[in-house]
């Protein structure tokens, strides 16, 4: 079963997570941070990925923590829900429109973290989530998750739009990366033997 808890307990977070890579796309998320909820339940829908996180944050000093630790949590969960990446597809890409808003994903469950970040907000703040907290998601995620992750702004207009194809450009390539590979069952996508 490609399933996965994880629980991460700091000064300033305490989180549990729970994925299943196989699952319908449920979500159970609760962070505290209203925005944040939402697009994990983005992600979670557009991934075919059930993923459940409980937070309980430092959210009087502010979200960054919460939104960075789950980030965290999430990514190892996510390797640890993986295994030894026998029979996966392990590349991803999507392109996704959304209104005003196209965004390009492509990512690569290598085991090498290195996140390429291309997407310009124009505003501080949608509703009172902070923009530059969405790069900090995915950072976190990309380097605790072992994924090479390049999202790009092709072009939009709008701060929520821009935020909200992100993360379903990044699950549409998620999906498709961690899905079995039917030519490929049981085998290691890569030619060096590991991953």
């Amino acid at each position: 079963m490609r399933r996965a808890e994880i629980t991460r307990t700091t000064n300033e977070t305490a989180i549990a997570v729970a994925v299943n890579l196989d699952g319908s796309g449920l979500s159970a998320c609760q962070t505290g941070v209203g925005f944040f909820d939402h697009m994990l339940d983005q992600l979670a829908k557009h991934a075919l990925i059930d993923i459940t996180v409980q937070a309980k944050g430092d959210l009087h000093i502010d979200d960054h923590h919460t939104v960075e630790d789950v980030g965290i949590a999430l990514g190892q969960a996510l390797t640890r829900a993986l295994g030894d990446k026998k029979g996966i597809r392990r590349y991803g890409h999507f392109r996704l429109a959304m209104d005003d808003t196209q965004v390009a994903c492509a990512l690569d469950l290598s085991a090498r973290p290195f996140l390429v970040w291309n997407l310009p907000f124009t505003a501080a703040k949608i509703g009172s989530f902070d923009t530059e907290l969405v790069r900090e998601f995915f950072q976190a995620f990309a380097t605790h998750g072992g994924i090479t992750l390049h999202v790009d702004l092709i072009h939009g207009l709008n701060n929520h739009h821009i935020a909200e194809a992100a993360f379903k450009a990044v699950a549409r390539a998620l999906r498709e990366a961690v899905e079995p590979d039917p030519r490929q069952a049981g085998v290691l996508p890569s030619t060096k033997g590991a991953l």
